[in-house]
């Protein structure tokens, strides 16, 4: 680090040469994964913009990772190496960093070289969610440390992939596995929920809200192809009907488009589980 101590009187002009130096070269993860991509950084000191840089990618087994030509910006380059598939596991790799207008040159730390992860068996506990509903999110895991940390993205799905993101959960691999509750509530007004029949005029049919999480690991989104398997949403009415005479019977014309047929009880309501969830209208009959 260069000595930017100033010790001058500051009621007169003073030219001051700065030294250029490398101060950091360093890969932003603690390991590299065969087969994707590895970051890393450099920052400098008063090599001023535009300054040219070439960094060579290596590992302590020959592997070479390839060259970079660039030029710094704010002395500071951000970059990325492909790391080959067939590069030998815990192989270390580094990279070397010249910056020749400045005459500079350094090495970067040692990191190694793992295996990709595997993420397989992406399941909800259950298919469908109730209000209040308690879901266990899981999945299996190969390949990572144990307690490494994952973030889990609950989405609603969208028929034309522009999935609304529901909330974030962090996770640990615990035994070569991912467990992490969520509780179900669903926050919006379900008198939003298009219908079966605003929906035909669009040549379309009722949908109701479905969910798929992924697994984010090393800034990688696995499950993006709603692999976790899609979680429908169900939800109930309860119904009373005033001047309850005990004759009275309903018809639910629900969302979907479908009906349903029932009874009051002896105090005059009646429950339906299980129904699509939307606007719904209700058709009380009585017997003569």
């Amino acid at each position: 680090m260069p000595d930017l101590t100033f010790n001058k009187s500051t009621d007169e002009e003073h030219e001051i040469e700065l030294d250029s130096s490398l101060i950091y070269a360093v890969w932003k993860r603690g390991a590299a994964i065969a087969g994707q991509t590895a970051g890393f950084t450099i920052g400098t000191a008063f090599v001023g913009n535009g300054a040219k840089i070439k960094i060579k990618g290596k590992s302590e087994n020959g592997e070479n990772l390839g060259k970079i030509s660039a030029t710094i910006s704010n002395n500071v380059y951000d970059g990325e190496f492909e790391i080959p598939e067939d590069t030998e596991i815990d192989d270390q790799i580094y990279f070397e960093v010249k910056l020749p207008d400045n005459g500079l040159d350094g090495e970067s730390d040692r990191i190694p070289v793992v295996p990709p992860p595997e993420i397989s068996n992406m399941r909800w506990s259950q298919s469908e969610a109730r209000r209040g509903d308690t879901l266990t999110l899981s999945a299996d895991v190969r390949n990572v440390r144990p307690h490494t940390e994952v973030m889990l993205t609950i989405y609603e799905y969208d028929r034309d992939s522009a999935h609304d993101k529901i909330t974030e959960l962090r996770a640990e691999v615990i035994d070569d596995k991912i467990e992490q509750e969520w509780e179900y509530e669903y926050h919006e007004d379900t008198d939003e929920i298009p219908t079966e029949e605003e929906m035909q005029e669009y040549g379309r049919n009722y949908n109701s809200p479905e969910y798929f999480f992924t697994i984010k690991l090393n800034d990688i989104e696995y499950g993006r192809e709603q692999e976790s398997g899609l979680l429908i949403f169900k939800d109930w009415i309860e119904i009373r009907v005033l001047n309850y005479t005990g004759n009275e019977s309903y018809i639910l014309h629900l969302a979907d488009g479908s009906q349903r047929r029932g009874t009051f009880g002896g105090d005059g309501t009646a429950r339906e589980e299980d129904v699509p969830p939307g606007r719904c209208s209700i058709e009380v009959e009585r017997e003569n």
